[in-house]
């Protein structure tokens, strides 16, 4: 096995650099010309500076301005970074050994960087926060969803765990407040194709043959409320909230399903009634069963009131 190229620059901020390989064509005279063509966001003129001041690097060192292409290089830079907000809630620690580091995400706060959210991500955070820097995410979980999220602490284990939740060797379990319908009949088995268009915000359930699954579970109700377990046995996107709409009981704070509601990025209130609460598994390094509980609780089932308000209430749940 090839060993990983090792980056001449170190993280800046929780991030690693970019590296772009360069192809094996000559079709540009320098360098500079090549990134001004591959990186058609970043600006000739913003590339230029990132020269001037060596922020473009090979194995060698910083990369001049008028250096000539070489196909079949690699270079590293690390992206300007976008203007964020803050996403003020803490992350909670809920298990780390040697090998993992499992923790209670709160709402609105992305698992890994990309697109606006880049800085404020859970990956991102903990690198800085816990001084690890080749923290990686062994699944994900959407950013308006709390709950449970593993992270795998050393390279080395990657693999194994990141198969584990790829062959669907995890039981998960999630939790969710939607309204209470007494004409529904629960426990029921929701099967149906959903499909997610590149570029397209929402998902869709569609006819064909089914690829997702979830068991859907009514826990207790009150108030014209109910408290619903979800065991999902496929990991479409949005598979939980788009099962719970087609059932007629959409999950409170819902901005995409049934109706997609544009929502600032700033904007705190009303998260997402879903909780990502239990995983379970076989280790696969050790063998030995293993089970972690969230500490969060669902804030529209403990305090409908305060979750329906309209300012930002604290910590999520």
């Amino acid at each position: 096995m090839r060993r990983k190229l090792r980056s001449p620059l170190p993280q800046r901020h929780g991030l690693d650099p970019v590296r772009l390989r360069t192809p094996a064509e000559q079709s540009w005279m320098t360098m500079r010309d090549h990134l001004v063509e591959r990186l058609p966001r970043v600006g000739p003129q913003r590339i230029d500076a990132m020269l001037r001041e060596g922020r473009i690097v090979d194995r060698d060192g910083p990369v001049a301005p008028d250096a000539p292409f070489v196909p079949e290089s690699f270079v590293w830079f690390h992206r300007d970074l976008p203007v964020e907000v803050p996403v003020p809630f803490e992350i909670g620690i809920v298990h780390r050994d040697d090998d993992l580091l499992v923790v209670d995400k709160p709402h609105f706060l992305s698992t890994i960087p990309r697109g606006k959210h880049i800085v404020e991500t859970a990956l991102v955070r903990l690198r800085r926060e816990l001084d690890l820097p080749t923290l990686s995410p062994a699944h994900r979980l959407d950013r308006v969803t709390a709950g449970l999220i593993m992270f795998v602490i050393r390279p080395e284990r990657r693999g194994a765990y990141q198969t584990m939740f790829r062959d669907r060797l995890v039981r998960k379990t999630y939790e969710a407040v939607a309204p209470y319908d007494p004409a529904l009949e629960l426990p029921c088995t929701v099967r149906s194709r959903i499909v997610k268009e590149r570029g397209v915000v929402c998902a869709q359930e569609v006819s064909g043959p089914p690829n997702s699954e979830t068991r859907v579970e009514l826990i207790e109700h009150r108030d014209g409320l109910g408290r619903y377990r979800l065991t999902p046995t496929t990991g479409r996107t949005h598979q939980l909230r788009l099962h719970m709409s087609g059932l007629g009981v959409p999950i409170l704070g819902d901005g995409f399903y049934p109706v997609l509601t544009e929502t600032a990025l700033d904007d705190f209130s009303r998260p997402l009634q879903l909780l990502a609460r239990t995983l379970e598994f076989t280790d696969p390094v050790s063998r030995e069963p293993r089970r972690f509980d969230s500490g969060l609780t669902l804030q529209a089932w403990t305090s409908y009131t305060d979750w329906a308000g309209t300012g930002v209430t604290g910590r999520p749940g």
